[in-house]
């Protein structure tokens, strides 16, 4: 007990330390957890490998949680409206890939099985580490992002046949002629002593293992359709949260445990199990329970992997195998360029798409252990394939890394891009047109005015004028721009830009070249109030400040609010929060960290018990003239 507390006290010790850390230096969770596994495994020699290895055993179903939770999302019908990108995208970077792969080891003088199992292995991507960092960055909706996710998933999906095809390999691999043109079985010693560490396959032909694996496959999808809604209500009778949780563990112990029974990765088996359950009513609840679990498990996989790199194979052959590696993650960077280029992915997406997937996965440790299970793989060659996945694992972070620099590099470089020549001066300038400019756009001109409208998005502008309304495609805060746009004229500037770092330098611009314009801006959130008030905007209104306030509204009713309490109750709060904002943004100190602004915290306070006595008393009042009427 001993022994295991202070094991996990290591572990934990080193996320709460090097996780904040990376994240700081903007290197990300992924490759601080990775770098604290090497601070206590190989540099420091906290933790043994063996210790690491059984680590990692148990940290993989982080993974497999993950894989169930993205299955959840997943709906077969979204699986079937996603299959272009899923045959043609994912299709191609394994075929192309692996083929790569395969024909450079036949060439270094491998047998074919040895070429095309390495050619399976290496062509998966990392679903652990990419989807983490891409939600991290908020990138995984972008089109980059979605493309990398449909690549990923059909990685994950191929990884089903690529496990029922290892065994045939072996079995191709064990095959001889003889001179007499009989075929015979050459024995195999690394494969008869091997620990299989699957029952249900142990001592049948790859034919064998190929049919159990499919039926394990079928019984996951028969017990999903069919019996987990009997079972969901028999739970929820119960009426306990906790027996939520424990039934979403069994599930994904009990798949883990048959997966592992024939053979198969057990984050397939729950991401059929998620995609099966997505149509369930029970789903968010199933999601709920899994996710805590998911996140602290992920960081300790991670962890695992870096503690787990073997130094001494890594010095013995430094150059081969970095050079292996880096070999690795530029093949794979081309092919996914050219499917980039292939699918007309726009220059970030396709440069996000490119880096993110450069890498190898755990899938394809997975694999390799399974390979050399097998025999398909001599255990010189799989201790170094290992070693490559993992140190692909550590660069892929860096990777990302460039990729932010690539886009800050497209980014400036668009900003160069000539701007509409602009023939039309309004007493109104709207400066951005997503979802809120184009509220105010519309309002203003079917009221009878007329606007310039500019942002510095070319499909929105010309989107805009296939229905009519009239907008200039360039920066709104280039002062050149500004001035073709008659800022020296204009009465009224509406900053509706989606960068709040971007519409605080227009609003700060503006006000420095007109003092007597009036500037309207819209706020991300509050922080970005004080900003704007600070720069010199006249109205600021936050994107989701008035809807919250209508539901809130909406909720008094509901709760026995009469339609005129609950109105004045808005209209109170609307007053309170203008001057507190008013108040606050005296107090707000860019330099410090509002909950270490003492000052601002205690007037924030204070004006919230004010607001609450004098909304009170202003009740009581109301309802007292009314009850006199």
């Amino acid at each position: 007990m001993e022994g295991l507390l202070a094991q996990a006290t290591v572990y934990l010790l080193s996320i709460v330390i090097a996780v904040p850390l990376a994240r700081r230096l903007g290197l990300g969770s992924v490759l601080g957890y990775l770098i604290a596994g090497m601070i206590i495994g190989p540099v420091l020699g906290l933790v043994h490998h063996n210790e690491s290895e059984d680590l990692l055993h148990f940290a993989e179903f982080g993974v497999v949680m993950m894989l169930f939770i993205i299955g959840l999302e997943l709906d077969p019908r979204g699986l079937w409206n996603m299959r272009h990108k899923l045959i043609g995208m994912g299709g191609l970077q394994i075929l192309i890939t692996g083929g790569v792969i395969m024909g450079a080891t036949i060439w270094a003088g491998q047998t074919w099985q040895t070429g095309l199992a390495l050619g399976m292995i290496l062509s998966l991507s990392s679903t652990a580490v990419v989807l983490q960092t891409l939600s991290e960055k908020n990138l995984i909706h972008t089109g980059g992002g979605r493309a990398a996710f449909s690549v990923l998933l059909t990685q994950d999906i191929a990884v089903i046949p690529m496990l029922a095809v290892m065994p045939l390999l072996a079995t191709a691999g064990r095959l001889t002629i003889n001179p007499d043109g009989s075929i015979s079985r050459a024995s195999d010693a690394a494969h008869d002593t091997a620990a299989h560490g699957a029952s249900l396959v142990e001592g049948l032909p790859g034919w064998g293992v190929t049919l159990v694996t499919l039926g394990a496959v079928g019984a996951i999808i028969f017990a999903g359709i069919f019996l987990t809604r009997p079972l969901f209500r028999y739970i929820h009778q119960a009426n306990l949260r906790e027996i939520y949780t424990a039934v979403a563990l069994l599930m994904v112990v009990g798949i883990a445990l048959l997966m592992n029974a024939v053979g198969l990765s057990p984050a397939l088996g729950t991401f059929l199990a998620g995609v099966v359950l997505a149509n369930s009513e029970f789903r968010h609840e199933l999601e709920s329970s899994i996710e805590p679990f998911k996140g602290l498990l992920l960081g300790l996989f991670f962890i695992a992997v870096g503690a787990g790199i073997n130094f001494a194979v890594l010095f013995r052959d430094p150059f081969l195998i970095i050079g292996l590696t880096v070999a690795l993650m530029v093949t794979k960077g081309a092919v996914l360029y050219v499917i980039g280029r292939i699918f007309k992915l726009r220059t970030r997406g396709q440069w996000l798409f490119t880096l993110s997937l450069a890498q190898a996965g755990e899938f394809g440790m997975v694999l390799t252990t399974f390979a050399l299970q097998q025999g398909v793989l001599s255990t010189y060659l799989g201790a170094r394939v290992l070693l490559v996945i993992a140190l692909s694992l550590l660069f892929t972070p860096l990777f990302f890394i460039l990729q932010d620099y690539l886009r800050k590099k497209i980014s400036e470089r668009q900003e160069e891009t000539p701007h509409d020549d602009i023939d039309d001066q309004q007493a109104i300038i709207i400066a951005g047109i997503g979802r809120f400019g184009q509220m105010v756009n519309r309002l203003v001109q079917a009221s009878g005015f007329h606007t310039t409208v500019l942002d510095h998005d070319l499909k929105t502008i010309q989107l805009m004028r296939k229905f009519g309304f009239k907008g200039f495609f360039g920066d709104p805060t280039r002062p050149e721009l500004l001035k073709a746009a008659g800022i020296e004229s204009a009465r009224i500037l509406v900053v509706a830009l989606d960068d709040p770092a971007a519409a605080t330098r227009l609003v700060k611009y503006a006000r420095s070249q007109r003092p007597d314009i009036f500037i309207i801006a819209r706020a991300r959130n509050r922080i970005h109030v004080y900003e704007l008030f600070k720069a010199g905007a006249d109205k600021i209104v936050r994107e989701m400040f008035d809807s919250s306030l209508r539901a809130g509204r909406y909720v008094l009713e509901e709760m026995g609010f009469s339609e005129y309490d609950a109105a004045m109750t808005e209209q109170a709060y609307y007053q309170h929060d203008r001057e507190a904002l008013r108040s606050l943004a005296e107090l707000w100190d860019p330099k410090v960290p509002v909950s270490e602004n003492q000052a601002y915290v205690d007037r924030s306070r204070a004006l919230d018990k004010e607001f609450e006595a004098a909304l009170i008393t202003q009740l009581d009042q109301a309802r007292e003239k009314s009850g006199a009427a």
